[in-house]
């Protein structure tokens, strides 16, 4: 006689921003993997080459916290992120005003580096040089 495995059903919950909550959390090398990955398949070459830096230095940065909560953020975000990104959900979306006002001035920082890095390669691609603010400026 064969026995049946009970079906295990919950409600389907969204978090504030309407999306499915993630997955189990991975551990950072196979997430970390996996971002590039996501880069590779479904990003354009010069978005890929951004966003893999960004994703290096990011994790680089991030080695030697030791504040769980900090880390469970972190990776939460990121593994957001990878989902987004293999869903094509992602193109043309709005930052969440409420993610916004959470940031820190250093957070805000790194946006903004990260949104003049983003139009300065769509002024690459569109007119072949440099757009915005003609070029990188020195740090």
């Amino acid at each position: 006689m064969r026995t049946l495995r009970p079906l295990l059903a919950r409600a389907a919950t969204l978090t504030p921003a309407g999306r499915a909550p993630p997955s189990a959390l991975l551990p950072p090398i196979p997430l970390y993997r996996r971002l590039l990955r996501a880069h590779r398949k479904c990003l354009p070459r010069e978005m890929r080459v951004l966003g893999d830096e960004y994703v290096k230095g990011e994790f680089r940065t991030h080695r030697e916290v030791e504040n769980p909560m900090h880390i469970i953020g972190f990776l939460t975000e990121w593994q957001l992120y990878a989902q987004k990104l293999e869903g094509s959900s992602w193109q043309g979306e709005v930052l969440d005003k409420a993610k916004i006002d959470k940031m820190s001035d250093q957070q805000i920082g790194q946006l903004y580096e990260l949104m003049k890095a983003t139009r300065d390669l769509e002024g690459e691609d569109e007119g072949g040089e440099l757009g915005g603010e003609g070029g990188k400026e020195g740090k």
